[in-house]
């Protein structure tokens, strides 16, 4: 794809050891980076993606799918902001399973994060009949990323939220001894209250919940 290869040729151009050493450290030296800030990296983006338009409109998923399997992380924030662009608003029934091959792939809350809110978040907008089997297989998954992104694809639904899935999902995992889902429990309960907060002071009080998750849900309360 030359899209693709002009986006690698770009990137490795502009690579930066000595800015690529502290950002894999941050990231648990997990992944590789070629060492461009976001702001850099989204400006080459843009122009690279603007000579190949039709190639990205047509193939995103394809492209997407393909950047997300490469080794430097600056490559998979490409995939996902392809797939959150291009797909919105269009996505296809069987896309859940595009969703959750990235989710699953070279996981961490960078981009899994992005990916619950606005890949899976949309993704059940534009099929809300699809909201009880995906949650379902998601939080009653093994794999722990799957459960996060369930406890958080609501995030941006503000009024729309639906509580009673939230308080079920945050209740199922309460007692879930993960760093990242004691985090997303507060952190999706914290985002709820700024609609909601008595329900989630309510909520909170007559739930077992960890201390993390209890402290994040009520920061702001």
């Amino acid at each position: 794809m030359t899209f693709i290869t002009d986006l690698e040729k770009s990137f490795s151009g502009n690579a930066a050891a000595e800015i690529a050493l502290p950002m894999e450290a941050y990231m648990k030296n997990l992944f590789s980076y070629y060492g461009i800030k976001a702001t850099s990296r989204k400006a080459i983006t843009k122009e690279i993606w603007k000579q190949h338009k039709e190639e990205v409109a047509l193939k995103a998923r394809e492209i997407g799918w393909e950047l997300f399997n490469k080794d430097k992380r600056e490559l998979h924030y490409v995939a996902i902001e392809i797939l959150e662009k291009e797909l919105k608003n269009k996505y296809l029934k069987e896309d859940i399973a595009l969703i959750e091959k990235v989710i699953t792939t070279n996981s961490w809350w960078d981009t899994v994060d992005f990916l619950a809110k606005y890949l899976l978040g949309n993704y059940l907008i534009q099929y809300p009949e699809a909201i009880p089997a995906v949650t379902t297989a998601f939080s009653d998954s093994e794999n722990m990323w799957l459960n996060r992104s369930a406890i958080l694809f609501q995030l941006g639904y503000k009024s729309k939220t639906d509580a009673t899935l939230l308080f079920s999902l945050c209740r199922k995992h309460a007692e879930s001894k993960e760093f990242f889902i004691q985090k997303a429990i507060g952190w999706a309960l914290r985002e709820y209250a700024k609609t909601n907060p008595e329900a989630v002071k309510t909520f909170v009080a007559a739930t077992t919940l960890k201390p993390l998750s209890k402290r994040e849900a009520l920061k702001n309360l």
